[in-house]
C-alpha cells in the first residue's frame, strides 16, 4: 500500500499508548525468489458484511511452512476487526507452484457441522497478499439444498511489473462433498505472469465506476445544484424584499406621531430586538452541540479533501485512522467555537462546558461501539475491539483532545467571548404571543429538515452501498460538492424558518434554528431503515444491532453537524438584520 502522510505519526503514538507494534515497513518491492506472504483475514456471510469471524475459527488447517506474527499498523485497522493470519502457503516472488497439497482436513462431526452451516449461509472468506484483497467462497449446495460441497483448491494467479505485485486473481477448484469422518486434502498453485498495470492503478479493478458515476448519480448533483440556486435566489428575494420594506416603514418613525408609531409597529421582528439575543435555555449543552458540530464539520471537509488527494481506500483502515487523527487535532475548534459563545451568553461554568464539549462526540461515539463490542464478543466476532485498542481509544479522549479543548476554549473565551450584541437584552422576558399552528417551532423543526435531506439523499444511497455491502467508495469529489451543497441549503432553510418565527414575535430561534437544521438526521434515519429492509438480505441479531447501532451513530453525528451550520447561519443572519436596524 502506498505510504499514507500520517502513518509517521500513528507509528509513534500507538506503540506508546497501548504497545499494539510497529507498524508494517514493507515497500512493496521484491527480488527473485523473496518470501510473498499470503495472509487469511476474516470469513463471514455475504450478506452480512460486518459479521466476519477469524478466518481459521472455521477447521481450515494451516500449510506447514512457519507462522509469522502479524501487528495492526493502524489503529483503525485495528477497530475494523482486521484479523490477518498466516496462511502457512509457501510463495516465492516469479517462482510457480505446481498443485500442491498442504494439509488435510479430518472431518469429524463438529468439522463437519461448521463447514455445513457456513456453506448454508454462504459464507465468504478475505485473504491479503502484498495488500491486494482476494475474497473466495468457502463451498456450494447443490440444487436442493441437501448437499454440500467445499472448495479445497486455490489457484492463484499473481501478476508483477518489475519487482511489484500488481494484480492477484483467485479461482477455486475441486469440488468436495462433506461427509462425516472423512479426509479432505486442500491443496493450492501459484501461477506468476507479466502484466502492463501500473503499480499506482493496482486497485482500480477494485473500483465500480458503472456504479459511483452511473447517470443517476450526475443527474442528483445536478438537482442538488438546482436546488441550491433555486433556494439563494429566493432567501435573496424574499428576505431582502420584506426586510427593505421593514427598514422603509422604520425610517419614516420620525415623521410619524407616537399614536400612529406605537399602532403601526404592533407587529414583526423588530418587537423582539430585547429578547432575540437572550441566552438559550441549557447553555452548556446547547454550546457543547454548536462546538462538537463545528468540529464535525471541518473534521468531514478535511478527510474529504485527504481523501480526494490521498486514494484513503487502497490502505486498510486508513479513512478511519485519518478521521480519528484529524478529530483529534481539530479539538481546538470544538474548543473555540463552543466556549466564545458559551462566554458571550453570559455562562459561568466553562469548564463544565469544556468537559461536556469535549466529550460529548467521544461518549456517543464510544458507547455505541462498546454496546456493539460485547454483541461483536458473545459472537466470538473478529469485530471485537480488543482491550488495548479501547485503551488507546480512551487516552487519545484524556491526553489528546481535552487538552487541545481546553486551549481552544481559552482563546475562544479571551478572543471572541465578549457580548458584543447589537441590541440590549430586556431584564424581563417578553411574553409570547399566540400564532398560528404552523408557526410553532416544533412544526418548524419537523419540517426544517426536509430539503436539506432531499439534496443529499441520492447520496446517502451510494454512501450506504459502499459502506454495507461490497463496493469501495472512491468518488469523493461528489462527496465534497454535496457537502456544499448541504451546508448552503441547510443555512438558507434555517434562514427562512427563523425570520417567520421572529416575525411572529417568538424569540426562541436558537434552539428552533439548530434543532430545524439537526432534523436532517431524522429523515436520513428513517432512510436507513428503509434501506435496510428493501435494499439489503441483512439477517442476525449481531449484523441488525451493527447496522442500526452505527446508523444512529452517523444519523446523530451528522445532525450535529448540519445544526451546529443551521445556528451559525442563522445567527450571522440575525446579527445583520439587528445591527442594520440600529435599535438602542
Amino acid at each position: 500500500m502506498r505510504t499514507s502522510p500520517l502513518a509517521p505519526v500513528l507509528a509513534l503514538l500507538l506503540p506508546l499508548l497501548c504497545g499494539l507494534g510497529e507498524a508494517d515497513e514493507h515497500d512493496h518491492e521484491y527480488k527473485d525468489g523473496d518470501e510473498v506472504v499470503l495472509w487469511m483475514n476474516t470469513v463471514g456471510p455475504y450478506h452480512n458484511r460486518q459479521e466476519t469471524y477469524k478466518y481459521f475459527s472455521l477447521p481450515f488447517c494451516v500449510g506447514n511452512k512457519k507462522s509469522i506474527s502479524h501487528y495492526h499498523e493502524t489503529l483503525g485497522e485495528a477497530l475494523q476487526g482486521t484479523e490477518l493470519e498466516f496462511s502457512g502457503l509457501d510463495i516465492k516472488f516469479k517462482e510457480d507452484v505446481f498443485q500442491t497439497t498442504y494439509c488435510n482436513i479430518e472431518l469429524d462431526k463438529e468439522k463437519h457441522k461448521s463447514f455445513v452451516y457456513a456453506v448454508k449461509n454462504h459464507y465468504w472468506y478475505q485473504m491479503y497478499i502484498d495488500d491486494l484483497p482476494i475474497w473466495g467462497i468457502v463451498g456450494e449446495a447443490d440444487e436442493n439444498a441437501e448437499s454440500q460441497y467445499l472448495w479445497t483448491y486455490k489457484k492463484l494467479e499473481i501478476g508483477y511489473k518489475d519487482n511489484k505485485i500488481v494484480d492477484v486473481n483467485l479461482t477455486s477448484e475441486s469440488k468436495v462433498k462433506l461427509v462425516p469422518n472423512t479426509k479432505i486434502p486442500l491443496s493450492y498453485s501459484v501461477k506468476w505472469k507479466k502484466s502492463e498495470v501500473k503499480f499506482e492503478s493496482r486497485f482500480d479493478k477494485y473500483l465500480d465506476p458503472s456504479f459511483f458515476q452511473h447517470r443517476i448519480h450526475w443527474f442528483s448533483i445536478f438537482n442538488s445544484f438546482m436546488m441550491v440556486i433555486f433556494l439563494v435566489g429566493l432567501v435573496s428575494m424574499i428576505l431582502m424584499r420584506t426586510l427593505r420594506k421593514d427598514y422603509a416603514r422604520y425610517s419614516k418613525e420620525e415623521e410619524i406621531d407616537d399614536m400612529e408609531r406605537d399602532l403601526g409597529d404592533e407587529y414583526g421582528w423588530k418587537q423582539v430586538h430585547g429578547d432575540v439575543f437572550r441566552p438559550a435555555t441549557n447553555p452548556v449543552m446547547f454550546t457543547a452541540l454548536i462546538g462538537s458540530g463545528s468540529q464535525v464539520f471541518f473534521v468531514s471537509l478535511i478527510v474529504i479533501v485527504v481523501a480526494i488527494f490521498g486514494d484513503l481506500y487502497t490502505e486498510r483502515g486508513s479513512m478511519l485512522s485519518t478521521a480519528i487523527f484529524v478529530y483529534a487535532a481539530t479539538s481546538p475548534v470544538n474548543g473555540y467555537f463552543g466556549g466564545s459563545l458559551y462566554s458571550r451568553q453570559g455562562g459561568r461554568k466553562w469548564i463544565k462546558q469544556m468537559f461536556v464539549s469535549a466529550f460529548l462526540i467521544p461518549a456517543m461515539v464510544c458507547g455505541t461501539a462498546f454496546f456493539i463490542n460485547f454483541i461483536a464478543i458473545y459472537y466470538h466476532a473478529s469485530r471485537a475491539i480488543p482491550f488495548g485498542t479501547m485503551v488507546a481509544v480512551a487516552c487519545i479522549c484524556f491526553f489528546v483532545i481535552l487538552p487541545l479543548n481546553l486551549v481552544g476554549t481559552i482563546l475562544g473565551r479571551n478572543l471572541s467571548g465578549q457580548p458584543n450584541f447589537p441590541c440590549r437584552v430586556n431584564a424581563v422576558p417578553r411574553p409570547i404571543p399566540e400564532k398560528k399552528w404552523f408557526m410553532e417551532p416544533a412544526v418548524i423543526v419537523c419540517l426544517g429538515g426536509i430539503l436539506p435531506f432531499g439534496s443529499i439523499f441520492i447520496e446517502m444511497y451510494f454512501i450506504f452501498t459502499s459502506f454495507w455491502a461490497y463496493k469501495i467508495y472512491y468518488v469523493y469529489g461528489f462527496m465534497l460538492l454535496v457537502l456544499v451543497i448541504l451546508c448552503i441549503v441547510t443555512v438558507c432553510v434555517t434562514i427562512v424558518c427563523t425570520y417567520f418565527l421572529l416575525n411572529a414575535e417568538d424569540y426562541r430561534w436558537q434552539w428552533t434554528s439548530f434543532l430545524a437544521a439537526a432534523s436532517t438526521s431524522a429523515y436520513v434515519y428513517m432512510y436507513s431503515i428503509y434501506y435496510f429492509f428493501f435494499k439489503t438480505k441483512m439477517y442476525g441479531f449481531f449484523q441488525t444491532s451493527f447496522y442500526f447501532g452505527y446508523m444512529a451513530l452517523f444519523s446523530l453525528a451528522l445532525g450535529v453537524m448540519c445544526g451546529a451550520v443551521g445556528y451559525m447561519g442563522t445567527s450571522a443572519f440575525v446579527r445583520k438584520i439587528y445591527t442594520n436596524v440600529k435599535i438602542d
